[in-house]
């Protein structure tokens, strides 16, 4: 009878394990990993961050392309200037531009390390952006209440679109500005935090212009 033998080249278990853990004693021993630097791109998030924004760039771009066209398209309903109050554009337009201040204020708080000052810049930033959306909110509901809503005409459906797409935006600003506060709190200003402060600084700067070129071209052109 052949007897088959197992070829020297490969190794048994035992090899195996020595290969893996040479001279550990026993299985407490701390886990090697061959890359030693740090697993995260240095700026690698910042840029992927403008690359974003350049897409959220885009679709304000088709926006105000879309409301550029059917601006004039009134259907027999109401213009902008038998619509919009300057005013309340004007009161909310100074909310956010004063939370893109107070979020400049924060940022520089916490560039001295100073943990409270940072939050509560950061609390008064989110105020200012809940009074701009408390107030669009209400020029919304006050336009449909008077039979203005997005199905009445063209002009109607491009600007609930261009200006609700906008206030989204603030919304999620908002929540995320929630959410930056709780990571703050609970784990000061690390890194990571810094980080994130960064990106939010660059989202909520952005949708500032966005807003100015809404409150230019949509109200004061409108009223003209």
């Amino acid at each position: 009878m052949l007897k088959m033998s197992v070829p020297c080249s490969l190794p048994t278990m035992s090899d195996t394990t020595a290969i893996r853990h040479p001279g550990a004693a026993s299985q407490s021993a701390a886990p090697e990993f061959l890359v030693k630097e740090d697993h995260h791109p240095e700026n690698g998030t910042l840029l992927g961050f403008w690359i974003y924004l350049m897409s959220d760039c885009l679709i304000f771009a088709c926006l105000f392309a879309v409301y550029g066209v059917q601006g004039r398209s009134y259907a027999g309903g109401p213009s902008g200037a038998e619509l919009f109050e300057l005013p309340l554009v004007a009161l909310n337009t100074a909310m956010l531009l004063l939370s893109s201040i107070t979020y400049g204020f924060a940022m520089l708080k916490s560039q001295e390390n100073k943990l409270g000052g940072t939050i509560g810049w950061l609390v008064i930033t989110g105020l200012f952006g809940l009074a701009f959306l408390s107030l669009e909110i209400y020029e919304f509901a006050h336009l449909i209440h008077i039979g203005a809503g997005p199905q009445s005409s063209a002009f109607l459906s491009a600007f609930f679109t261009l200006v609700g797409t906008h206030g989204l935006h603030v919304t999620f600003g908002v929540i995320w500005l929630v959410t930056l506060l709780f990571q703050l709190k609970r784990h000061g200003l690390i890194p990571e935090n810094r980080r994130r402060l960064m990106c939010l600084s660059m989202f909520w700067h952005f949708l500032d212009v966005v807003w100015i070129g809404v409150f230019t071209f949509v109200y004061l052109m409108g009223v003209l």
